[in-house]
C-alpha cells in the first residue's frame, strides 16, 4: 500500500461506466501505473479499507461496470 495519498495522479474514471470490467481494469492501469484494478461483482463483500494505490471496478453479473471506478 502507498502510504502517501497526496499525489495520486488520475483518482476517477466516470467514463468506463457501460464498458466491460476487464478493459475498464486494463484502461485505469494504463492511465495511472501507480493504482491495482481489480473486478468485483455485484453483490461481493469486500473490505471497507482505503487505500489509495486501489481501485475496483465494480460490474454486473454480464461484466459490464456499473458505478465510477475509483481510488480507494
Amino acid at each position: 500500500m502507498t502510504d502517501d495519498c497526496s499525489d495520486t495522479g488520475k483518482s476517477s474514471w466516470p467514463e468506463l461506466v457501460g464498458i466491460n470490467g476487464e478493459v475498464a481494469a486494463k484502461i485505469i492501469v494504463r492511465e495511472n501505473p501507480k493504482v491495482r484494478a481489480g473486478i468485483v461483482k455485484e453483490g461481493m463483500m469486500v473490505t471497507m479499507d482505503f487505500r489509495c494505490d486501489r481501485v475496483r471496478v465494480w460490474v454486473d453479473k454480464y461484466g459490464i461496470v456499473k458505478d465510477i471506478p475509483q481510488i480507494g
